[in-house]
């Protein structure tokens, strides 16, 4: 079916725009990215890029008109494809009928469209689609599924939740609020606080209690969700099958449709003395009901640092030892770097460009030996080197696979057509919200066909320390990649924000990367308080295709945290308020 071009709305206050030259011509072949027009809106002129790949069929709006936003200017398919000559836009035809209904004449009836083809009745054990796993991807795909009309089933071998409820996202953020409790205990006597006492005491079976609690009130919601929507459950390994069967147990079902969302397992690595008891993988760690004298964090990443400040904040020596040049390689690296401060005055001890190579056990404590010659000698160990996809139950199907991944396409689906894989399994973007969205985009095209897309390049992504991290879109050095130097960068601290000030939160900036052309929004970075909330308006704005100018034109409320990304967005301007001038 051919794909509309539309004129695209650039900003709030857009509502029209100027075709100044197609780039393309009928017939030409279009890629996806490629360069089809040229055209002005009341700010700027700029390139409109292909979103879907085949021949430019029709150019319904040529050269030099005017189009108000979100109307047809033109239609993308499949060669041979025919598009019906002077179809008139849906905006055109709205009025129309209004027009003639105003003047009292008879409104002509539009076609009837022909019915579609009644689906064949499902068997008793036949299901629209089948869920194979519970965690986000899985659930959100379920639920989806149930609400577009479909009979689904669910099938989940432990709890549902997945890693982010059971292990990962949720109990770490349950640890991380001790940690931001006991911060704030340090500079309660500052603030006129005087507590009887500041001796305290960790009571880890009590910690460990509540923890369980949050997961269990959570994963029993989402039990309680499916339920709700007459999703019918499974519980078991899932065997699934090439010809859309799967085996729980001595019980087979089929699915016209197969969602595979078993999601990603903790990453091991291969070294002498690995498997020691005192060496704990993240799952491990979340159930220890003892503080440990001293730690060894293997791995700089999200959860190695979240963990590892925990634990430092209890009053064990941490160290953590990360492969790349700085810890959370992934994120821009003038935040990293300040984040890594920070930590190191709250205690943490970091130890970066250097892997480890052996680990000897002994006396109840280990040895960690490094690649650079050196040695730590630590009561336990953390292993936390990432995650990889989860594939059992999975072995009978000859999926596509790359590095390890399930490979899929825009659609979700895999080189089985009908099989679909969200989320971690397809190692995409491991993080929960992104599995939620590949779940509900692989839920409608399973049930309803191959039309809609997971778009993610605008995903957040954030790190729950004390600061804060958060960040969307490129990096600066990412965008020095691609933009070489036509990029602008605005920066506001939090050291002068008001609330910030009264709250003892007074550190860290953020930052906001643009194009120099267009003023674009390619990426912001956040590192301070409530770094992880904030980022969410900056994905809106960047979704919503907002540039700088858009932002600028905004008004945020006072006093508030966020005030200080709204002056990061001046900034790119150089037109910041509280910020001294910029040398120029």
């Amino acid at each position: 079916m051919a794909v509309e071009i539309i004129m695209p709305k650039l900003g709030v206050d857009m509502q029209e725009g100027e075709i100044i030259e197609w780039k393309k011509q009928e017939g030409d072949v279009v890629n996806e990215g490629d360069v089809i027009l040229e055209m002005m809106s009341d700010k700027t002129s700029m390139e409109l890029e292909a979103e879907d790949s085949g021949i430019l069929l029709k150019i319904v709006r040529g050269n030099g008109e005017t189009v108000p936003v979100t109307e047809v200017i033109g239609y993308i398919g499949a060669e041979g494809e025919v598009v019906e000559a002077g179809a008139a836009p849906a905006a055109d035809v709205a009025q129309a009928t209004a027009d003639l209904k105003a003047a009292g004449l008879e409104v002509p009836a539009a076609p009837a469209e022909a019915p579609a083809a009644p689906k064949a009745e499902l068997a008793a054990d036949e299901y629209d689609m089948v869920v194979v796993g519970g965690g986000p991807a899985g659930y959100y795909a379920a639920i989806r599924g149930a609400q577009l009309g479909g009979k689904i089933a669910i099938v989940e071998k432990s709890e549902f939740g997945g890693t982010c409820l059971n292990k990962g996202c949720i109990p770490t953020k349950t640890y991380l609020k001790n940690a931001e409790i006991l911060d704030g205990l340090k500079i309660a006597a500052g603030r006129g606080i005087n507590l009887a006492s500041t001796n305290y005491t960790i009571d880890m079976d009590k910690t460990v209690d509540f923890k369980n609690s949050v997961v269990k009130t959570l994963t029993g919601g989402v039990q309680g969700l499916l339920k709700a929507n007459k999703v019918t459950i499974f519980n078991g390994l899932g065997q699934v099958n090439p010809d859309k069967t799967v085996t729980i147990g001595s019980q087979t079902i089929k699915g016209r449709s197969i969602v595979l969302a078993t999601g990603s397992k903790v990453s091991r690595i291969n070294i002498p003395g690995i498997d020691s008891k005192l060496v704990l993988t993240s799952d491990d760690i979340l159930d220890l009901r003892e503080i440990p004298k001293s730690l060894t964090v293997m791995g700089g990443g999200v959860v190695g640092v979240e963990l590892g400040l925990v634990y430092a904040s209890y009053g064990t020596e941490v160290t953590v030892v990360e492969m790349a040049d700085r810890i959370i390689p992934g994120m821009d690296r003038e935040v990293s770097v300040e984040l890594q401060k920070v930590l190191s005055k709250k205690g943490m001890k970091f130890l970066t460009s250097v892997g480890v190579s052996e680990i000897i056990e002994a006396n109840n404590q280990l040895t960690i030996k490094l690649n650079d010659g050196s040695e730590i000698v630590s009561e336990k160990a953390l292993l936390s080197i990432g995650r990889v996809p989860q594939l059992a139950g999975l072995e009978n199907l000859n999926l596509e696979m790359d590095r390890g991944r399930i490979k899929v396409n825009a659609y979700q689906e895999t080189s089985i057509p009908g099989i679909y894989a969200p989320g971690d399994v397809n190692g995409t973007k491991m993080l929960a919200h992104a599995a939620y969205r590949m779940g509900e985009v692989a839920a409608e095209n399973a049930i309803n066909g191959n039309h809609h897309k997971a778009k993610l390049d605008f995903t957040p992504a954030a790190v729950y320390t004390h600061p804060e991290i958060a960040m969307v879109g490129l990096t600066e050095e990412q965008a020095r990649e691609q933009y070489g130097n036509d990029i602008l960068i605005g920066k506001c601290s939090f050291t002068g924000n008001g609330r910030a000030i009264a709250s003892n939160e007074a550190h860290g900036f953020v930052k906001v990367i643009a194009d120099k052309k267009y003023h674009e929004i390619l990426g912001v970075h956040i590192i301070g308080p409530v770094a992880a909330e904030m980022i969410n308006e900056a994905a809106t704005i960047m979704e919503s295709e907002l540039t700088v100018d858009d932002v600028a034109a905004s008004i945020h409320g006072h006093p508030t945290f966020s005030e200080v990304m709204y002056e990061a967005f001046l900034d790119v301007l150089g037109v910041a308020i509280h910020n001294p001038p910029k040398r120029k």
